[in-house]
């Protein structure tokens, strides 16, 4: 038979049901993670280079062999037509603590849309101020 021991704590909750809880001193703090757009910005990098360099024939073939629909794969190339200076931007955001992203994968595939690099940053700056502000 397995012993375990650990410290434990019971409260009254509603309608006299008893819960427990476990004690523990503190919460580890949360492990920062990469956001969610910079893994997808050096995907679409990636992407790019393989079908550069011949490694992939076709956008179909990088689908069948990721498992995903070449629409998918469409989206995450279309990140490659950001300009330069968002593209390393983008790929330099520190990892988050806090869970929430600066910025959605929707809006960033809202700002590759456009083609003017330009009004990209504009819609860059606008999103990120949203996002500070929301």
């Amino acid at each position: 038979m397995t012993h375990i021991q650990a410290k434990f704590q019971t409260t009254t909750a509603a309608r006299g049901r008893h819960r427990v809880t476990s004690v523990t001193a503190t919460k580890p703090p949360p492990t920062p993670r990469v956001p969610h757009v910079t893994k997808l910005m050096a995907l679409a990098i990636r992407l790019d280079h393989l079908l550069a360099t011949g490694q992939f024939k076709d956008q179909a073939e990088i689908a069948r062999t990721a498992g995903i629909t070449r629409a998918r794969v469409t989206q995450i190339l279309n990140l490659n037509n950001l300009a330069p200076d968002i593209q390393e931007r983008i790929i330099g955001y520190a990892p988050s603590k806090s869970g929430q992203d600066s910025l959605k994968e929707r809006q960033l595939r809202n700002i590759a849309n456009q083609s003017n690099w330009n009004v990209q940053r504009q819609r860059l700056g606008k999103a990120l101020d949203d996002r500070r502000r929301g």
